[in-house]
């Protein structure tokens, strides 16, 4: 049974400095995580997001703040991104220390790294010129947005660009890196759907604030992709074949 809508506490200064601290001290212990949960949201990130973000607000009602406290879905995406990294180092990589190197470079550096920027520039964004002050009363708490929460966000965006650019580009790679212009075609269409689509879902993740306005800038990048798209063909740039060169030459 789902929540059901109640009194929601006022977010008291002690729990949001303890809740990363916590968060953090949960990464070791497995047993505290909630693995089939984890699954269900990554399913419904690729098929139904929004569902994803109604229980985001469901656990906002109970928990009292936004953010995850459960660090299962960064430890078990950072644990699928692994396996499928050493899947390319085996089809592609030229040794055992350059597999090394690749998979901890797409865990730490393209994933938590990358994403924890991204996260902390769209944080600034929010809390700087997203939140909405229009009618405010001197007896409401300010709220603002939480890093941890957009580093969820992050997360969440991240997982179907993880399904499509790491997964479904492995199967199809001998396709794509194939001379012509279909596989160009393919492979540029694919990284236009997971770039757009991740841009998406982070406007979501940041849509269902309500004490955000006008969060339909997060959207702008999409515009920029597309016309990137039909240049990209005219200049015969293949992103698979320059990811594959970049990370094994």
């Amino acid at each position: 049974m789902l929540p059901t809508m109640g009194r929601v506490s006022r977010p008291g200064p002690v729990r949001q400095q303890s809740s990363l601290p916590q968060y953090l001290r949960r990464i070791v212990k497995w047993q505290q995580m909630d693995a089939e949960y984890c699954f269900w949201q990554m399913l419904h990130l690729c098929l139904s997001p929004r569902v994803v973000y109604q229980h985001t607000k469901y656990h906002k009602q109970t928990k009292n703040q936004w953010a995850r406290d459960d660090p299962a879905f960064v430890v078990i995406s950072a644990m699928l991104l692994a396996i499928s990294a050493t899947s390319y180092c085996v089809a592609y990589g030229h040794g055992i220390a350059q597999a090394g190197l690749t998979v901890f470079s797409v865990v730490v550096f393209d994933f938590l790294l990358i994403g924890a920027a991204i996260a902390t520039l769209c944080w600034f964004i929010c809390n700087r010129y997203l939140r909405d002050s229009g009618g405010v009363s001197s007896h409401v708490v300010e709220q603002k947005v939480e890093w941890l929460y957009a580093f969820d966000v992050h997360c969440n965006a991240y997982f179907p660009l993880f399904v499509l650019l790491y997964v479904v580009q492995y199967f199809l790679s001998p396709l794509l890196l194939a001379p012509g212009f279909i596989p160009l075609l393919l492979s540029n269409t694919l990284y236009l759907v997971a770039f757009s689509y991740y841009h998406y879902l982070n406007f979501l993740g940041y849509d269902v604030l309500p004490f955000l306005d006008k969060t339909t800038v997060l959207l702008y990048p999409m515009p920029l992709l597309l016309l990137l798209f039909p240049i990209s063909l005219l200049s015969r740039f293949n992103p698979t074949q320059f990811a594959l060169s970049y990370y094994f030459g």
